[in-house]
């Protein structure tokens, strides 16, 4: 017993090692783990998923490779312009108060921190979506939210989405953008995650439904810009009045927007 005991005085540090060493070839997780490889592949589209901060990798893949449901929408085309639609892109909560109070649908969005906010889509679907990465024509968002409704129970989870953007020029010479989504939705709810096979159509249709009404309203805020650009001046100015800077550039935007050959200098994009 002395002998044993005088072995680990001396010897402490050794036979720490050997046990720390030990521990870690026992169990492999404790070794430095492997860093998450996003796939650059989605629905045929390519995205520049290498550009993702190291600290979404393991969060954005946790969701795609574990998936309930994923679904591509469009090319769905919206008749705005690139300058305008990437500029209420960057301001979901000016994009969903002009679509409120130009009566052309019920959603609510607040700012949250410098590039997460929550919204509310007035018909059971409400949570936060914070901006990963972006780019001209791509953005990556990660979002955790719920919906309530009758046909299926209240549900919660997480979701990726990837958003491809490019303008167009419509038959008319207006401008226009294009956008294809691509998302992946992982739900909370281990009843639901049970009766995969049953309740998946009805939430993969759920989510198509939900991206191609967003879109909609984005195409007939357009028309109404375009259409009528005093009626969206005035709603914007009207108390509670939107930020100056808002007003100013809607202002510029759809004075210029009568005008085809003028160009409105598009918002700065972050590199």
């Amino acid at each position: 017993m002395n002998f044993w005991r005088g072995f680990l005085q001396n010897n402490w540090f050794t036979v720490k090692g050997l046990l720390l060493a030990l521990s870690i070839a026992s169990f492999p997780g404790l070794a430095q783990a492997e860093p998450c490889v996003l796939a650059s592949q989605h629905a045929g589209l390519t995205f520049p998923v290498e550009k993702v901060a190291p600290v979404w990798a393991c969060r954005l893949q946790s969701v795609i490779g574990d998936y309930t449901t994923a679904t591509k929408v469009g090319p769905i085309r919206a008749s705005i312009s690139e300058s305008i639609y990437l500029y209420l892109l960057d301001r979901p909560p000016l994009a969903a108060a002009l679509i409120n109070r130009l009566d052309l649908g019920l959603y609510k969005a607040e700012r949250l921190g410098p590039d997460l906010f929550w919204g509310n889509d007035g018909e059971g679907t409400e949570g936060t979506v914070e901006l990963v990465y972006q780019d001209r024509t791509s953005r990556i968002y990660y979002l955790e939210g719920s919906h309530h409704s009758r046909l299926l129970p209240n549900l919660t989870g997480k979701a990726v989405l990837f958003l491809r953007m490019n303008p167009v020029n419509e038959a008319s010479g207006g401008e226009a953008m294009e956008s294809t989504m691509v998302s992946y939705v992982k739900l909370n709810n281990r009843i639901v995650a049970g009766l995969l096979s049953l309740v998946r159509p009805l939430i993969g249709g759920l989510v198509s439904r939900k991206l191609t009404k967003g879109v909609g309203a984005v195409n007939s805020l357009g028309l109404e810009m375009r259409d009528h650009p005093d009626r969206v001046l005035f709603e914007a100015a009207d108390p509670p009045s939107f930020a100056a800077e808002d007003v100013a550039f809607l202002t510029e935007a759809l004075g210029r927007s009568q005008h085809p050959s003028l160009s409105v200098q598009p918002t700065k994009i972050k590199p």
